[in-house]
């Protein structure tokens, strides 16, 4: 499951409460995971594919060839509980939505078990598993929740990290320092920064 920042309507979390249950009840945690993976899965594919994008959401689509197309390709690929909350999206002339509904799936998921999602931002996208592990118990202890990490890389970026949970930026690059050192400077004024340095000078003799 990944996460994005976005707001996400009412309309989408009614159906994804909606699967949640569906997934709750035909297997419990498990079956949520699964569900929320495969959800995700088709989120990505709609996302990433705009003829995809186009064939969920347009309504000159007939309902029906759709519906009949969504089996054919996702029988036997996705659970029976994905599969007919797509068909009745479609019919429900919800299926553009889907994105939104994987989205909020997460969100009813994480608030459920305790969890937050969590993308990390590094010059090669990945991090060692005892950085992870530091790293997992630092937000654990701020936020109460368990984080589930999204690895990403960042060929800009100096070193260090950027973290981004919710709408919530958190910049401990390299490059985001400076930029702090260099705001601060400027907000203290060359002759504070010259009386600072004076002072350290005479400390050091």
């Amino acid at each position: 499951m990944s996460s994005n920042a976005t707001t996400i309507d009412e309309v989408a979390r009614v159906y994804a409460l909606s699967i949640f249950q569906l997934a709750e009840e035909a297997g419990g945690e498990d079956k949520i995971h699964q569900t929320g993976d495969e959800l995700e899965a088709i989120a990505s594919i709609v996302r990433e594919d705009a003829k995809i994008a186009e064939f969920f959401r347009s309504p000159i689509v007939d309902i029906e060839k759709r519906s009949e197309a969504l089996r054919r390709i996702l029988d036997g690929q996705v659970s029976d509980v994905v599969l007919r909350f797509l068909l009745v999206l479609n019919h429900k002339s919800r299926l553009g939505r889907i994105t939104d509904i994987a989205e909020a799936f997460v969100e009813i998921a994480n608030d459920r078990f305790g969890r937050v999602e969590v993308d990390v931002f590094t010059v090669d996208g990945a991090m060692e598993d005892t950085q992870l592990e530091s790293l997992r118990a630092r937000i654990v202890a701020r936020m109460g929740r368990d984080p589930v990490f999204h690895q990403h890389a960042d060929a800009s970026m100096i070193g260090g990290l950027v973290l981004r949970i919710g709408d919530q930026l958190i910049d401990g690059s390299v490059r985001g320092r400076l930029r702090r050192i260099r705001e601060d400077l400027k907000s203290r004024g060359s002759s504070d920064v010259r009386h600072t340095a004076e002072r350290f000078m005479g400390d050091a003799d």
